[in-house]
């Protein structure tokens, strides 16, 4: 904030006039979410760039805190992998069970034990994911979040061999040890999380408003027709009872039995 008096008149006196206080702008923080690769297994990208430089931006942290639709689900055993190497930092948890357990280590990735990652779309639940955020290497004041996505089984339609998933903007969170300016600009509210991806201690995380570049994301999902449900039953009963019956002459031709 810049602060200047007043001139007065000259060759007056005249009382002092009051002090003008110009508060500089604040700086936009840039949200970009893109879906990279094609097919049913994607990767979903968030980038974050601040406007300008925040001096000490070390001792900040990020968390994206994303709501997967019920069209879509994120492997937990997929998430261990990448977390053993040291790929990625997210913790998952659904929508049913969002209050913490005291008694969890925050050491592995959370998902509820009701969480089902072969359920059809239908029978599904929006889950709720908490990215802990990286650095970019290639930008000073940029940060970047990675979270691969698999589609779900759709209801086969009437007429349309499509259907569309819109995954929308995540929250974003911010913690940092030491106040800035952007967290006075943009901060609206307080979100209570984990401080770290292995830490039981819960910090009071600042929900930042942001600028998008996209409103949000929309996946297209190729579905069945129901006027082939009865190709589709027919040729899968044929081919089970071909591969049933090839098994067992393989066991009683090939197979050596003790009575």
């Amino acid at each position: 904030m810049h602060c200047m008096t007043l001139p007065t008149t000259n060759g007056l006196e005249k009382p002092p006039r009051p002090v003008r206080c110009i508060r500089a702008p604040c700086s936009e923080i840039i949200l970009r979410q893109e879906v990279l690769k094609d097919g049913f297994h994607r990767d979903l990208l968030i980038k974050v760039k601040f406007g300008e430089s925040i001096e000490d931006l070390q001792t900040c942290r990020l968390l994206v805190k994303h709501y997967i639709p019920t069209g879509l689900f994120v492997d937990p055993y997929e998430l261990a992998s990448l977390r053993e190497r040291n790929i990625t930092e997210i913790k998952c948890l659904t929508t049913a069970n969002r209050t913490m357990d005291s008694q969890s280590t925050w050491e592995a990735v959370m998902i509820s034990e009701n969480f089902n990652i072969e359920a059809p779309n239908y029978l599904s639940k929006e889950s709720e994911v908490l990215i802990y955020a990286r650095q970019d290497a290639q930008c000073i004041d940029c940060f970047q979040a990675f979270l691969p996505v698999h589609y779900r089984y759709h209801r086969p339609h009437s007429k349309d061999e499509e259907t569309f998933i819109v995954v929308n903007n995540p929250h974003l969170l911010m913690y940092c040890d030491q106040e800035f300016p952007i967290l006075r600009c943009w901060a609206q509210s307080q979100v209570a999380a984990p401080c770290a991806l292995k830490s039981k201690e819960i910090c009071q995380w600042n929900n930042m408003k942001y600028k998008s570049i996209y409103k949000n994301v929309t996946l297209q999902v190729p579905v069945g027709l129901t006027i082939h449900t009865s190709l589709v039953c027919s040729v899968t009963l044929l081919i089970t009872i071909l591969c049933s019956t090839l098994i067992l002459v393989a066991v009683f031709k090939y197979g050596h039995f003790s009575l």
